[in-house]
C-alpha cells in the first residue's frame, strides 16, 4: 500500500474514531495497511497473522471493522468471519484478498462479510471502503456486487429453511419495508438515504430494527429474506 491518500471519509469526525483490526499473514502487508489506516484517522486496535490469533484478539479488542484476508494459517478467513460475526452480529467485516474468484467472494459473503475488496485496490480505495463499511455499506470491488446480488436471487429461488414467518410473526412498518426493498435491490445505505430523503443514521436504525424483528443476523440474511418475498421488484408491497 502506498502512503498517498485522498480524503474520501472522515472516520473520526464528530465521534470516537472507528476501531479497526487488520488480519493478514504477511507482516509487511499487514503493517502497511495498519499504518495507512491509522494515518487516516482510524483507531487500529489490533492486528493478527493467523486465524486462531485473529479470533482471540478480535474478541478482546472489540473492533468495529475487521479487515480480513481469507488465506490464513491455522484457521481460514471464512471460518474466522463466521465465528466472530456469529458471536457479534454488529461486527463489520471487509475482506481484503488477492483472490477475485467468484467462489471465494460468495463464500466470504455467506460467512457474514459486509464487503470484499481486492488487494489491487489503491490506498485511497481501501480507506474509503473501511469508512463505508463502518457505517454499514456493503462495499465491493467493481464487478463483484452484481455477482453477489445474483447469488442472492439464485438462493431465493431455492426452498428456504423454515423460518418464523407464520401468523404472529412481527410486522414491519411501511418505512421499514421500503428500506428493505431498496436494500434488496443492492442500494447502499447512502443511496437509500438520498432516495428516501432521510439521514444515513435513520436508514441504519430501520435496518437494525428490521433485523431484530425478523430474527436475522446480517445483511446477507436480510437480502435473501427480501428477495424471497419479491421485494427486489418495483412492485409496491404493503405490510
Amino acid at each position: 500500500m502506498s502512503g498517498q491518500q485522498e480524503q474520501h471519509v472522515e472516520p473520526g469526525a464528530g465521534a470516537a474514531p472507528v476501531k479497526v483490526m487488520v488480519v493478514d499473514d504477511h507482516p509487511m502487508w499487514r503493517d502497511a495497511v495498519a499504518r495507512d489506516l491509522a494515518e487516516s484517522g482510524f483507531d487500529v486496535v489490533a492486528t493478527a497473522g493467523d486465524g486462531e490469533q485473529a479470533v482471540r484478539r478480535a474478541q478482546a479488542a472489540a473492533p468495529d471493522v475487521l479487515v480480513l484476508d481469507l488465506n490464513l494459517p491455522l484457521k481460514p478467513g471464512v471460518q474466522v468471519c463466521k465465528e466472530l460475526v456469529g458471536a457479534n452480529p454488529a461486527l463489520r467485516v471487509l475482506v481484503l484478498s488477492a483472490s477475485g474468484e467468484h467462489a471465494d467472494v460468495l463464500e466470504a459473503v455467506k460467512s457474514g462479510a459486509t464487503g470484499y475488496l481486492l488487494k489491487s485496490a489503491s490506498t485511497a480505495e481501501l480507506i474509503d471502503a473501511v469508512g463505508r463499511t463502518a457505517v454499514g455499506d456493503a462495499v465491493f470491488t467493481p464487478g463483484l456486487a452484481g455477482l453477489v446480488l445474483g447469488e442472492f436471487r439464485r438462493l431465493a429461488s431455492e426452498p428456504a429453511p423454515a423460518t418464523p414467518d407464520e401468523p404472529g410473526a412481527p410486522r414491519l412498518t411501511d418505512r421499514e419495508t421500503e428500506v428493505l426493498r431498496l436494500v434488496a435491490k443492492g442500494l447502499s445505505y447512502k443511496q437509500i438515504a438520498e432516495r428516501l430523503v432521510i439521514s444515513h443514521r435513520t436508514v441504519q436504525n430501520h435496518v437494525q430494527n428490521t433485523l431484530g424483528k425478523l430474527q436475522l443476523h446480517n445483511r446477507v440474511e436480510l437480502v435473501r429474506y427480501a428477495i424471497e418475498r419479491g421485494l427486489d421488484t418495483d412492485e409496491s408491497t404493503g405490510t
